[in-house]
């Protein structure tokens, strides 16, 4: 994302670096922050991660992106206002069929689960699963096994409901969206199941996967300039990851990293 923001600044895409500094922003509010941008999008998004529904309510109410509608049915739901997203359900259900991309039908029969009457639920739970295993989106699917798994525990089907969050907490820590894991993991246990706690606490295991090809590079002793031949990267892109590697791994200088790695 960064390279792409340079490049579209270099060849005068002014229009293009809104539409990229969005997703890193996104990215962040899944991520569980910090409280990145001003779009009420993003923000409700993050409010949602975190859990502060009433807030997240209050930022997606009356957005009429398409894209934000799941966001604020959840939200809607969690504050007993689901009548306010019924509009929005509407509008995005439509998109899901027209687009016919199984990811986004999953999504549409989870907020249909999450709007609709209790006992038709469980079924729009396990169809929408069954689309997401099609491939694309494995944040909503993640997102809709933790429902689902919610559901089923609620619902005293615990056994039933370990599968779906065993799915979940393993796609949420693979993206790193530990604010999401911390509530799948939550869910496991109250199934009765213990769980992982987390990835590997190491400091290595905190970077990206690119920040890690750079770092070891740079504790190799390679340049910056040579590990940007190397890796197909800007200069500034290189610099970009060791400035964000550097505090995730408690260090100061090329010399500390040398030792650590």
């Amino acid at each position: 994302m960064a390279e792409a923001v340079d490049l579209a600044r270099d060849t005068g895409q002014s229009h293009r670096i809104g539409q990229l500094t969005a997703i890193t922003a996104r990215i962040a509010a899944i991520e569980g922050g910090p409280e990145h941008g001003s779009d009420p999008v993003h923000r409700g998004l993050f409010h949602l991660t975190s859990g502060r529904y009433e807030q997240a309510f209050r930022e997606l109410d009356g957005v009429s992106a398409v894209s934000a509608a799941p966001d604020l049915v959840e939200a809607a739901v969690r504050v007993e206002a689901a009548d306010r997203a019924a509009g929005a359900y509407a509008r995005f259900a439509a998109w899901a069929e027209a687009g016919r991309q199984p990811w986004a039908q999953a999504v549409a029969l989870r907020c249909r689960a999450l709007l609709g009457p209790a006992g038709e639920a469980g079924e729009h739970y396990a169809q929408a699963v069954r689309l997401h295993r099609r491939g694309g989106r494995p944040f909503e699917r993640a997102r809709t096994e933790l429902l689902y798994g919610e559901w089923l525990r609620r619902a005293r089907r615990r056994a039933e409901a370990r599968s779906p969050l065993r799915s979940a907490l393993e796609i949420f820590d693979r993206l790193g969206a530990a604010p999401w894991a911390g509530r799948a993991r939550a869910e496991l246990r109250a199934t009765g199941e213990s769980s992982p706690e987390g990835p590997p606490a190491d400091a290595l295991a905190a970077l990206t996967p690119q920040e890690l090809q750079v770092v070891r590079l740079a504790a190799a002793g390679v340049s910056n300039r040579d590990i940007a031949a190397q890796l197909f990267l800007s200069h500034r892109t290189v610099e970009y990851h060791l400035y964000k590697a550097y505090p995730k791994l408690g260090v100061a200088s090329r010399q500390e990293l040398a030792r650590l790695v």
